[in-house]
């Protein structure tokens, strides 16, 4: 019997998967992960991706095993990888979601989409979540959106049709299952050692999701904004969204029936309201970042807005490059926030654009080699939200509002304490709560009491605050005034500009 081959990519789940369930109605169906050295071994992937993804993989090869399928795990170039497979067993048309990643995917599935028409095999590709190919305006594209998340979660077969080889009828021999192989055998890098490996899978990204909608999100809109409460108030569901474990539509509707459940019990916590509607509004802005990449892939290397060509230099200052990602700028809160990151995978999504702002604006590196250093240390890495952002963070899309975060005000305003400083740059351990700051501004006698030798235990500032400040802001608004930028800036909107308010980026 004629096989349906499910190509599993960012997408790691069972269910709400029209793919599968569009191949269900077909035949028997078969699964297949590729584990791409290409794709594993560029410099924006990590051996954290690669320890999730293999998390996720077991816990849905077992749930298709249970309803009568398989997954199979390859090793290799995707091309040569498919072509083996439909050279070796009676596959009839390949099925898959449609992905926005980064050049390398965008690259690959064109020469797939490509060999799968020279060879005369059927390849269909089943939109992903409420990003549109080939769109041709961001007019009606919110609503559309809306549709989306608003329409039934796609159900796996309960049984799929028993593949060739299940009753021993035909004699087919079924192809070995396949193991994911090793991180050093695919030359992926670990870039930081990391605290805790996050489990990854279905059901933990829907018991996150549960407690977050029961317990944690209570005071998700107050809370976020500091990496003190972020850690434990933030839904956390990001990884599993990126790399498919739970879709966007799923955890919209969870959100919205438990603001139902919330709105029928008398004296619920009002908290809930506005935490439930940011949680929402977010889904939203995720798929409205992804889109900007999905309808103009060049972003990933070149500005938004080409006036911004030339705004930073093409390489970066190695030095200040290697005190930003390695978290010794000697500025304690974003130093912090880095070795936090590293550590944890994660961080809260102001304290991501206060690290790209201070990247761009007070060290002048360009966005294009941060953006890549930094790649890495995000478990929950999505190529559309992470170029869309650093360029909307580094001022080059030309359509924001300029954001340069003042590092020490938001030390002050997030981390009154200093709790999360103390936690990540130990080297502060012992200075007080009103210096711990800007330990380089401590009197010398305070200094020598809390035993800080700045210069060898911790560094003075890398750059001064105020004056890279107004350079920045004068750089920038040189080419921001020009005519040449304003007219590209309504180009920017036309194309990406958000159309409604609820979505807007600026």
């Amino acid at each position: 019997m004629p096989l349906q081959l499910v190509w599993f990519k960012r997408d790691v789940r069972l269910h709400d998967h029209a793919p599968l369930a569009a191949a269900a109605r077909h035949g028997p169906v078969l699964g297949v992960y590729l584990f791409e050295p290409a794709v594993l071994g560029a410099p924006d992937a990590d051996a954290q991706h690669l320890a999730f993804v293999v998390d996720c993989l077991a816990e849905l090869r077992a749930r298709l095993r249970r309803r009568g399928s398989e997954l199979l795990l390859r090793t290799g170039d995707a091309l040569e990888g498919l072509e083996r497979l439909v050279q070796e067993l009676p596959i009839t048309a390949l099925w898959a979601h449609e992905e926005t990643g980064n050049a390398v995917t965008y690259a690959r599935d064109r020469r797939v989409r490509a060999w799968a028409r020279a060879r005369g095999l059927p390849f269909h590709e089943l939109p992903s979540g409420g990003v549109v190919r080939r769109l041709v305006t961001r007019d009606g594209w919110a609503e559309h959106w809306e549709s989306v998340v608003r329409a039934p979660v796609v159900r796996p077969p309960t049984r799929f049709p028993p593949l060739p080889w299940a009753d021993g009828a035909t004699g087919a021999l079924a192809p070995p299952p396949g193991e994911p192989p090793s991180a050093e055998a695919l030359g992926v890098r670990a870039h930081a050692p990391r605290a805790h490996p996050r489990r990854g899978g279905e059901r933990a990204a829907h018991a996150l999701l549960a407690s977050f909608l029961e317990s944690r999100g209570a005071d998700y809109r107050r809370a976020m904004s500091s990496p003190v409460t972020a850690f434990d108030t933030c839904s956390r569901l990001s990884p599993y969204l990126a790399f498919g474990a739970l879709s966007g539509r799923q955890a919209w509707q969870a959100a919205r029936r438990r603001g139902a459940e919330l709105r029928a019990t008398p004296d619920a916590d009002e908290r809930w309201r506005g935490s439930l509607q940011s949680f929402t509004a977010r889904l939203a802005w995720r798929d409205h970042f992804i889109q900007k990449l999905e309808s103009e892939p060049r972003i990933e290397h070149e500005p938004f807005s080409k006036a911004y060509a030339s705004l930073r230099p093409a390489d970066p200052d190695p030095e200040r490059l290697a005190a930003w990602i390695e978290g010794r700028t000697g500025y304690p809160f974003v130093d912090a926030c880095m070795r936090a990151l590293r550590a944890e995978g994660w961080l809260n999504f102001r304290m991501r654009a206060m690290l790209v702002s201070f990247a761009s604006y007070h060290l002048w590196l360009p966005w294009q080699a941060t953006a890549v250093a930094l790649a890495p240390h995000f478990l929950d890495y999505e190529p559309g939200i992470h170029y869309s952002q650093f360029q909307m963070q580094s001022g080059t899309t030309g359509i924001n509002t300029v954001r340069i975060y003042n590092p020490y005000k938001q030390s002050r305003e997030q981390d009154p304490t200093g709790a999360f400083i103390r936690r990540w740059v130990p080297e502060l351990a012992a200075v007080s709560d009103d210096d711990v700051h800007a330990p380089h501004e401590m009197p010398g006698l305070m200094a020598q009491l809390s035993g800080l030798r700045l210069g060898r235990d911790y560094p003075y500032p890398v750059v001064d605050h105020a004056v890279a400040y107004t350079e920045a802001k004068a750089r920038l608004y040189a080419v921001r005034q020009a005519t040449a930028a304003r007219a590209e800036a309504r180009a920017v909107f036309e194309r990406h500009g958000s159309r409604r308010r609820r979505l807007e980026d600026g």
